[in-house]
């Protein structure tokens, strides 16, 4: 449950050992226009939390178990923003100091006057509605701006990126084809950006992590009561995605029952939620995405061709990696160079034979493969990854002439750094051999600092041990 789903205003956990005063103060604040789920005792709240969303929280000072702030203290360390305020029959000046210095938004003495306490209660819903957006945006800012994760520069690719600048601003339904790993949720992310729907969240579903018997609650929301274990009104995802854009990740996992409610959504742009009776309008831009074959599926009576035919107006085929070799030495750069910025590491140059070995090597995961062994490689080196490519004995040969670079047509600035990278590679071997593996020697044959020849051998997946 979340608090964005629960009441006009939002939902508050008030936490209080008197009973009649949660009675009262759920009435008022219910009034206020607030949804309020309340707690008789620190242990109680701290379950609540556990199982609710509430976008700020009233606590008693004085209780029983464990008096508010320390009550504040113990759901600070689960929800570090969650806005909290503290109410107290027996107020000084130095219990609110402390309240307000430990983290407290606001403290109140009683008798509380409901509409004051209304009133905070606004001012720390809205702060905390606008927290959340500014942490949700700046997430999918960090993972995916522009088409800065979608690199490459080969024909599949700029005829992908042709389509999302054609697409983007229009609402048809997109439906992304593609291997996994393949980056479709990427190409659905920068569909959105270029939208004029921009300005609204995003909103994805993975269709094959949602358990069968929650996947109409997960999708069209629930009401108050309508199971056991409903204790509040629930948003689904597509009045989430309202104004925007809904990504439905894995949509041929759906099983047929499903399938149906959703081509109902489609056709009448309404849900209505478990539990509810009246229909609740939604504009939503559907991107949809699968690695299943859905014209089989269609044939084998498992998926509804009425849906497929909704689902398929602009269909976007992105490319496995095996297709697009050209990318992989840009792949590798933006991929080694994020990972080292991250790690604060220097980024490792890729030896001759392993770039030969990944040109060869069929990236059955595809980009997100080539991503994590970047990730290896930049924490534990070359060695790492080379036996998964196939590297070292075996594998294709770099070419190492000028005839043969020149073969391969290359641009001059890529030829001279793969004959530079071989030459330095062969030249270090050949030192850490003639002297063992005896690092201040190999340096000052090399005329190089030893820092310098560590940073070439991590790089070129080189170690001394091996020539020891």
């Amino acid at each position: 449950m979340t608090g964005e789903a629960s009441g006009r205003e939002g939902l508050v956990l008030l936490v209080d050992d008197d009973a009649s005063t949660r009675k009262v103060a759920r009435a008022n604040l219910g009034l206020e226009g607030f949804e309020v789920i309340v707690a008789s005792c620190g242990a109680e709240a701290l379950a609540r939390l556990g199982d609710s969303d509430p976008l700020a929280m009233v606590s008693d000072l004085k209780m029983p178990d464990v008096d508010g702030i320390a009550l504040m203290e113990r759901v600070h360390a689960l929800r570090p923003a969650l806005p909290v305020v503290l109410v107290t029959a027996h107020a000084t000046v130095e219990t609110a100091v402390q309240a307000m210095r430990r983290g407290a938004l606001h403290y109140l003495t009683k008798p509380v006057r409901w509409d004051e306490l209304a009133l905070v209660l606004r001012h720390a819903v809205a702060h905390e509605r606008r927290r959340r957006d500014v942490e949700r945006l700046t997430g999918e800012l960090e993972r995916a701006a522009g088409f800065e994760e979608m690199v490459g520069t080969s024909a599949p690719m700029r005829e992908v990126f042709s389509m999302v600048e054609q697409v983007a601003g229009a609402d048809a339904t997109v439906l992304l084809r593609g291997e996994t790993g393949t980056g479709k949720e990427l190409v659905a992310r920068a569909i959105h950006r270029r939208s004029p729907r921009r300005d609204r969240s995003f909103v994805a579903v993975n269709c094959t992590a949602i358990p069968r018997d929650l996947m109409e609650s997960e999708f069209f929301g629930h009401e108050k009561g309508a199971f056991t274990g409903a204790i509040a009104r629930r948003v689904g995802r597509f009045e989430q995605a309202d104004g925007s854009t809904l990504f439905l990740d894995e949509v041929g996992d759906l099983d047929l029952a499903i399938q149906a409610k959703l081509l109902r959504v489609l056709q009448e742009q309404e849900i209505t939620r478990v539990g509810g009776r009246d229909p609740v309008k939604v504009d939503v831009r559907i991107v949809a995405a699968t690695n299943r074959d859905l014209e089989a599926l269609v044939r084998e009576g498992r998926f509804r061709d009425d849906l497929y035919y909704r689902l398929n107006v602009i269909p976007i085929r992105l490319p496995p990696l095996r297709e697009r070799p050209h990318d992989l030495p840009a792949l590798l750069d933006h991929f080694l160079g994020s990972f080292a910025r991250r790690y604060g590491k220097p980024a490792p140059i890729p030896p001759p034979d392993l770039l030969a070995a990944a040109s060869a090597y069929a990236w059955p995961g595809n980009v997100r493969e080539l991503r994590n062994l970047c990730e290896r490689a930049v924490l534990m080196g070359w060695a790492a990854i080379a036996p998964i490519l196939g590297a070292g004995a075996g594998a294709p040969r770099e070419p190492c002439s000028v005839a043969q670079l020149v073969d391969l047509d290359l641009p001059l600035l890529e030829a001279r750094q793969r004959l530079v990278e071989r030459f330095e590679r062969e030249y270090l071997t050949r030192l850490l051999r003639e002297h063992r593996g005896r690092i201040g020697e190999v340096a000052r044959a090399a005329g190089i600092a030893e820092r310098n020849l560590y940073e070439k051998m991590k790089a070129y997946g080189l170690s001394r041990d091996d020539y020891r």
